[in-house]
C-alpha cells in the first residue's frame, strides 16, 4: 500500500515538486489567515461600506496595473528567485503592518496600501510560480501536480486558513499576520531548496530582424511578442477567451451572494458561511477524484460536462428557495470548478513553449481578474435593478450562449499537440 507521502507527491514527480508543493502549501495556509483577517481589521477601524469594499478592489487592482508586466519578467529571470523575492518583500510589507498595530497607529489608510503593496507582490509570486511545475515534471504529469497544488489551495486557504484567522484576530489584531509572516518566510525557504535551475530557454529569434531586405531592427517588445503569440494560437486562444467570459458570468451572482443568501434564502451570517465552505468541501472531492477521471475521461468530455454544470448551476440557483437545495448545488459546484481549474491550467501548460509560459499565464490571470471586476460591476447594477435572482439569470443566459459557441472548439483545445516534450526535462524526471 502506498504511503501517505507517495499519495500526495508521488515519487515519480520528483523531489523539487515536494518542495514547490510544500512553498505553495504553506504560502496558501499564511493568505487564507489573511483572507478572513483583513476584512475584519478593516471592518475595526471603520463601518464605511466603501471603505470596506476597497479592501477587496486592492486585490484585483494589482493584476490589472501589473499582470502583463510580472509575465514578461517572469519569463527573462530566473523564476525560482523571482517567487522567493516577491514573497520576501510580501513577509517585509506585512511586518510593516504589524509594527503600526502594535504601536497602535494603524489607519484605515494604512492597511489598504498594505493590501495593495502585498497585492503587487503576490502578482509577481503567482505569476512566476505558475511557470515552475511545467519546468519540474513531465507533461503527462502536469495534471496530478496541478491537482496537488489545488488541493492545498482548497485545504490551506479556504478551509482551515480564513477560521484560523478570525480566532487569531479575536486574540489580537495583529496576530493572523504575524502568523502570515511565519507562513510566506517558510515558503521562501521550502522553494529555495529546489536545486533546478529555473531560468527560461531563450526566446527564439530573439533580436532577430524583421524580414529580408532590412537592416537589424529593434526586437519585438516582450509583452507584444506574448499577445502576438496567443493571437496566432486558436487553441489557447479561445481557452483564455473562455476564462474570461466565464468569470463574467460568475462574478455577477457572486457579488451579491451574501444578499441572496440572507435575503432571498433565508440563511442568517452562519448560513452564509457554510455556503461558501459547501464550495470548498466540493472542490476536495473533486480534486480527489482528478486522478481517476484524468485516466478513465478525455479532457474534451471533462470540459464540456464542467461548463455545461457551470450553466446548469446559474439556473437551479435562479430558481431555488431552499436552502438545502442551495447547499447541494454549492456543493457540486466546488466539486466541477477545481476540475475545470485544473484541467485548463494543465492544458494551458502543456501548449505554451517554455519560454512563453509567464507572458501567457499573466495574460490568462489578467483576464480572470478583469472578468471578475465586470461581472461583480454587472451583478450589483442588475441585482438593484431587476431584484436579487436576476444575476443568476444573466448568469445563466450569458454562459449558455457562450458554451454554444466554443463547444466545438474545446475538442481542438483539448486535441491540440503540446509544445513540451520529455526531451526538455532533466534526466532526473525523464521517463525510465
Amino acid at each position: 500500500m502506498p504511503s501517505l507521502g507517495e499519495l500526495v507527491a508521488p515519487r515519480r514527480l520528483g523531489t523539487d515538486f515536494r518542495w514547490l508543493l510544500g512553498s505553495s502549501w504553506t504560502s496558501n495556509l499564511g493568505d487564507g489567515v489573511a483572507l478572513s483577517a483583513a476584512p475584519l481589521l478593516i471592518a475595526s477601524l471603520t463601518s464605511s461600506p466603501i471603505l470596506v469594499a476597497s479592501g477587496a478592489v486592492m486585490q484585483f487592482l494589482p493584476w490589472l496595473l501589473f499582470g502583463l508586466f510580472a509575465g514578461s519578467v517572469a519569463d527573462h529571470h530566473d523564476r525560482r528567485r523571482l517567487v522567493m523575492i516577491a514573497n520576501g518583500s510580501r513577509a517585509v510589507i506585512v511586518a510593516a503592518l504589524v509594527v503600526f498595530l502594535v504601536t497602535g497607529h494603524a489607519t484605515v489608510a494604512i492597511v489598504l496600501a498594505t493590501a495593495f503593496l502585498y497585492g503587487v507582490a503576490e502578482v509577481f509570486a503567482d505569476t512566476a510560480g505558475s511557470t515552475l511545475l511545467p519546468m519540474l515534471v513531465r507533461p503527462a504529469d502536469l495534471g496530478i501536480g496541478n491537482a496537488r497544488l489545488q488541493a492545498g489551495y482548497l485545504v490551506a486557504n479556504q478551509l482551515a486558513g480564513p477560521p484560523l484567522g478570525a480566532f487569531l484576530f479575536a486574540i489580537g489584531s495583529f496576530w493572523p499576520f504575524l502568523v502570515q509572516i511565519l507562513c510566506v518566510a517558510l515558503a521562501v525557504v521550502l522553494i529555495s531548496r529546489i536545486g533546478r535551475s529555473s531560468v527560461p530557454a531563450p526566446d527564439p529569434g530573439a533580436g532577430a530582424g524583421a524580414g529580408p531586405g532590412t537592416e537589424a531592427s529593434a526586437p519585438v517588445h516582450p509583452i507584444r511578442e506574448g499577445l502576438r503569440w496567443l493571437r496566432g494560437n486558436p487553441p489557447v486562444r479561445t481557452l483564455v477567451l473562455i476564462i474570461l467570459v466565464f468569470n463574467v458570468t460568475w462574478a455577477a451572482p457572486w457579488s451579491i451572494l451574501v444578499l441572496y443568501a440572507t435575503e432571498h434564502l433565508g440563511m442568517g451570517p452562519v448560513g452564509y458561511g457554510a455556503l461558501t465552505s459547501a464550495a470548498a468541501l466540493g472542490g476536495l472531492v473533486g480534486i480527489g477524484s482528478f486522478g481517476w477521471l484524468e485516466k478513465h475521461v478525455s479532457f474534451a468530455t471533462l470540459m464540456r460536462v464542467c461548463l455545461s454544470l457551470e450553466v446548469i448551476m446559474h439556473l437551479a440557483f435562479a430558481l431555488t428557495t431552499a436552502p438545502a437545495v442551495a447547499f447541494a448545488i454549492m456543493f457540486g459546484f466546488g466539486a466541477y470548478a477545481f476540475v475545470w481549474s485544473t484541467i485548463s491550467t494543465t492544458v494551458r501548460q502543456r501548449l505554451v513553449p517554455m519560454q512563453l509560459q509567464g507572458r501567457i499565464a499573466s495574460v490568462n490571470m489578467v483576464g480572470v481578474f478583469g472578468g471578475l471586476v465586470i461581472g461583480q460591476t454587472l451583478g450589483g447594477i442588475i441585482a438593484q435593478t431587476w431584484g436579487l435572482t436576476a444575476p443568476w439569470w444573466f448568469a445563466f443566459a450569458g454562459s449558455l450562449v457562450t458554451l454554444l459557441l466554443v463547444w466545438r472548439s474545446i475538442s481542438l483545445i483539448a486535441a491540440a499537440r503540446p509544445v513540451l516534450d520529455d526531451a526538455q526535462l532533466p534526466e532526473e524526471n525523464a521517463p525510465s
